[in-house]
């Protein structure tokens, strides 16, 4: 069994998380969300350092989540690190155990937050990893829309999450709709919000 990291971070790691981001120049939007399960995105990914402000909002909002990675980065001497932050590691060696390792992690817990990066790239693509999508339906949570917003300085919840239907071409459409309003560091690399053609129905063949 995966056991989720759940509850809430501590308040003084809460507050220096903070404080770090009141000094690179960044506001946190709040509030956390409040569902005990959901999956959360962040986007528009492109650059090195989105990764480090969506952790310190985590932190700065309190919320104590679980991201997962491969099993590699976890051998070596940071594994340690990569787990205490919320690392789990899989097996991505075939999609469809990917997203079985993720639906473990619900099933098997009455709390979770699973953030996930659904561009899965800094640079641009035409499309979107579908792993996100199928893990919340199935795991029938909601996906939390998570942002960057490097015009004015804000990273956070953006208040918007969706339940998803099925239809994936609808829901897609509101988190278009919604990221469409943030802007990355570098505009060139924003992805394209959209699947790939082969993965455009729930039954298809998932993608992480």
């Amino acid at each position: 069994m995966i056991k989720a990291r759940a509850g809430k971070v501590n308040f003084l790691l809460g507050t220096g998380a903070t404080l770090i981001l009141r000094l690179l120049g960044w506001k946190v939007q709040g509030p956390p969300p409040p569902f005990p399960k959901y999956v959360v995105i962040f986007a528009p990914h492109t650059s090195n350092w989105d990764g480090l402000v969506g952790i310190l909002c985590s932190f700065a909002l309190r919320v104590r989540g679980n991201w997962l990675g491969k099993g590699s980065l976890f051998k070596g001497i940071f594994g340690w690190f990569f787990k205490k932050i919320g690392g789990i590691p899989v097996d991505r060696s075939t999609p469809h155990r990917f997203v079985e390792q993720a639906l473990e992690l619900f099933n098997h817990n009455e709390q979770v937050v699973l953030a996930i990066a659904p561009e899965g790239t800094r640079k641009f693509s035409d499309h979107w990893k579908s792993g996100f999508y199928h893990i919340a339906y199935h795991a029938k949570v909601p996906i939390v829309l998570g942002f960057w917003d490097y015009k004015t300085k804000r990273v956070g919840n953006s208040g918007v999450a969706v339940v998803p239907t099925g239809n994936i071409e609808e829901d897609l459409k509101i988190i278009r709709e919604t990221y469409n309003q943030f802007l990355p560091k570098h505009p060139e690399y924003r992805s394209t919000v959209r699947f790939k053609e082969n993965q455009n129905s729930i039954n298809s063949k998932i993608s992480e």
